[in-house]
């Protein structure tokens, strides 16, 4: 009974007192489990009040509290305005349970305790730079955050368990995380786009990511490891290698690495761990090497009994979404006739792929080599025919010092293009001659070619030959 006199008397006051319904609470306010208070605008807790709510307390303007020590209790606190809402006062505020409910936004002004369950249902939280905090007492648990339910600010998180920070810039959510705590500790984290100070950096460290980081920082307690995420769709990650990426900690005026084993895509999303931690700050990641191009180490062709067999060879695949397989007639206009997967395996790698399709005279083929991000390059071109000639076609005086000495024993006079590869497969000089029947032409060497093997290939319109040279200095 006693109860519901009290709701009664507290509604009357408040229609009376102010028709904002705004309401101060002066003296001891409770409610009792099972009851609920709604209707309120702003409430403000005096420094005199003692406020127990072990029911349910709807706020939709701003809460004040000046109690010290305010008792917990059992009950869930609403925020749950049509306009932006503001939690302030000299003392935090302490609920067991909390929804925020704003699409408007709430904003901390002074420390907002939940010890129970927090239900982010719409609104972003921004906390003042001052700062104050939403605070997670050791046990507490949040779910219902994304992009647009998320903390813009500071996060405090006390307790021995792993916590993940719901934090973000208001655009994204950006959570970090803590586990392996030694002992019970308190925890700060506040999340920053913009790296600073990226080009100090301390061994094995060679980049830093410049987009993001976040603020950790121990204010009590031990060791801890740090977990981060990436998400390129949200904020562009590095071009990092995935084996090679580091949890990086800013300290003492330089990035440090923290270790760590990160797993996932650099072009999609991914997540790392640090190895345990004694000291906080910012917290990034970083890569231990850069990235290496992917090298086409080499592609050849063979043509036999109406076949093309394509092998090539890679190294360093990163990023690299597939290979498409092209064919030309004439080495210029080339059209894609098949595509295989990429491994993204930074060792070599060995491919191959056939083409059944007829040949009128020469095939050229080369590889297109296709990034994630869209990116292409092209592999040396390598030509085929069905009517390959044999060595004794033509004679050729090898080894060979500045250029190379071709006769021509096929019968066959006119034109012929010449094509000098070198041992990686890469076109080193090319052109045209022309051949008389029993006559020689010589193909004078780039000043600059190293001594090595190389393959020449002397081609018509119907025939191709191919020679091994050994190129001395």
């Amino acid at each position: 009974m006693m109860r519901i006199l009290f709701q009664i008397t507290l509604l009357l006051f408040c229609v009376y007192s102010n028709a904002q319904e705004a309401f101060t609470n002066s003296g001891n306010l409770q409610i009792h489990t099972g009851a609920s208070i709604t209707g309120f605008g702003n409430f403000t807790n005096n420094s005199s009040g003692a406020l127990t709510n072990n029911g349910s307390f709807y706020i939709k303007g701003n809460l004040s509290n000046d109690q010290a020590s305010m008792t917990v209790g059992s009950g869930t606190l609403y925020l749950n305005g049509s306009s932006a809402q503001s939690v302030n006062g000299a003392q935090t505020f302490k609920t067991s349970d909390l929804v925020t409910n704003n699409s408007a936004g709430i904003t901390i002004n002074n420390n907002l305790s939940v010890s129970g369950t927090h239900t982010f249902t719409a609104g972003l939280i921004t906390t003042s730079s001052t700062p104050n905090y939403l605070l997670y007492e050791a046990g507490s648990s949040y779910s219902g955050d994304n992009d647009s339910k998320h903390v813009n600010g500071w996060v405090k998180k006390y307790g021995a368990t792993d916590f993940i920070f719901p934090v973000g810039d208001a655009t994204y959510e950006r959570t970090s995380g803590i586990s392996n705590l030694s002992a019970s500790s308190e925890f700060n984290c506040k999340y920053y786009t913009a790296t600073s100070n990226i080009n100090n950096l301390n061994s094995p460290l060679i980049q830093v990511d410049p987009n993001e980081y976040w603020q950790i920082d121990k204010v009590s307690g031990g060791t801890a490891k740090i977990g981060l995420n990436w998400d390129h769709s949200k904020v562009a990650f590095p071009n990092f290698v995935l084996a090679y990426i580091v949890v990086a900690h800013y300290t003492a005026g330089n990035w440090t690495s923290e270790g760590g084993s990160a797993t996932g895509n650099i072009t999609t999303t991914g997540n790392i761990t640090s190895d345990a931690v004694n000291s906080f700050s910012p917290f990034t990641f970083a890569s231990t090497s850069f990235l290496l191009p992917l090298k086409i180490v080499s592609l050849a062709g063979e043509r036999k009994s109406g076949t093309t067999f394509l092998n090539w060879v890679t190294e360093n695949e990163q990023n690299v979404s597939h290979f498409e397989i092209q064919r030309s007639d004439n080495a210029v206009n080339f059209k894609t006739i098949g595509t295989v997967a990429a491994r993204n395996i930074i060792l070599r790698q060995h491919y191959n792929f056939e083409d059944h399709a007829t040949i009128q005279g020469i095939a050229y083929y080369r590889l297109k080599s296709v990034d994630y991000d869209g990116k292409i390059s092209y592999s040396n071109i390598v030509a085929v025919t069905d009517n390959e000639f044999q060595s004794s076609s033509f004679f050729v005086l090898n080894p060979v010092r500045n250029a190379i000495t071709v006769f021509n024993k096929t019968g066959q006079e006119g034109l012929y293009n010449y094509r000098l590869f070198n041992a990686s497969g890469q076109l080193i000089v090319n052109g045209e001659i022309k051949m008389s029947v029993n006559g020689g032409a010589m193909l004078p060497l780039p000043a600059l070619t190293a001594a090595g093997v190389y393959t020449l290939e002397l081609s018509n319109e119907k025939i191709l030959f191919r020679k091994k040279l050994l190129v001395e200095k």
